[in-house]
């Protein structure tokens, strides 16, 4: 009797593949409708899995992928900075298993500094990526969890006017000083993370950080997950200069999913290609916007 493949089974098959033919020996295949499938018998989580997160395993050495959580009127925090939690258990489940996927995880400082975030894997199995903190003026205290607690890697990224903040890191807290404020520009960071091993890079909060890189066309996927509550005002969460006509919003292609209560909205954004360039890329990429963060 063939054994059924179980979820847990399934994750710890997928958070390893990067190739298709790594695929294939984990035993997906491509079914009628050009989906994956897994070739033994298998549990509707398990298919599930696969179906939600073989396209991020698969796309490939370099890739940048946002996530955020939401209220229905667009707020990732309340007006006081209070996220505990907008969405629930099922989202921070992928949101760890997204973590799980990536070389490193960015945030900015104004997101290291109100939350103190971790940023592990522990809601699922996998190992931790990288923490990147995204820090220009050298802001994030030197107390501050992803400096001392040990649990994983941790790269600060600063500016030139930092001080004497790189010399003050803890053990197992490596230092990046980027030379101006253009080197800040996200294109440019994930260059940078990339010439050190971290290609695949998890840009998760806040705001202000997701939103420059999507502006920047700097993402390839976004996640958007959207919890069935009204906050009324706080500190929102996509935020860039649109466009007056709607017909020239961007519409890239979606998937939609269930979590619990809430719904995830998964977007591919390469099409949409580069940025301009040029005033854009000193207006809204230097360390000055990264510094606002919250």
């Amino acid at each position: 009797m063939t054994e059924v493949l179980e979820a847990a089974a399934a994750w710890d098959r997928l958070r390893t593949i990067r190739t298709a033919d790594e695929a294939q020996a984990a035993g997906l295949v491509a079914d009628a409708d050009g989906g994956p499938r897994w070739q033994q018998p298998a549990t509707p989580e398990a298919v599930e899995l696969a179906g939600r997160y073989l396209p991020l395993c698969l796309a490939g050495p370099r890739v940048a992928f946002a996530q955020l959580g939401q209220s229905l009127d667009g707020f990732i925090a309340t007006r006081t900075g209070d996220a505990d939690y907008v969405t629930g258990a099922e989202d921070r489940c992928h949101l760890h298993r997204l973590r799980a996927l990536a070389d490193a995880v960015l945030v900015g400082a104004g997101t290291a500094v109100a939350d103190d975030p971790r940023l592990t894997v522990r809601a699922c199995a996998g190992d931790d990526p990288v923490r990147v903190v995204l820090d220009p003026r050298g802001r994030v205290p030197l107390h501050s969890g992803v400096f001392t607690d040990g649990a994983a890697p941790t790269l600060w990224v600063v500016g030139p006017d930092a001080g004497a903040v790189p010399g003050d890191a803890g053990g197992g807290v490596d230092v990046m000083v980027l030379p101006d404020a253009e080197a800040f520009a996200p294109r440019r960071l994930l260059a940078a993370l990339a010439r050190r091993g971290l290609g695949r890079v998890l840009i998760e909060g806040g705001g202000v950080t997701v939103s420059r890189f999507l502006q920047e066309r700097a993402l390839h996927r976004l996640y958007v997950t959207v919890a069935p509550v009204l906050l009324g005002d706080g500190i929102p969460g996509l935020r860039f200069p649109g466009t007056p006509v709607m017909r020239e919003a961007l519409r890239p292609p979606l998937r939609r999913a269930l979590l619990g209560e809430d719904t995830l909205f998964e977007l591919e954004l390469p099409a949409f290609g580069a940025p301009s360039g040029g005033p854009a890329d000193e207006q809204h990429g230097g360390a000055r916007e990264a510094g606002d963060e919250r």
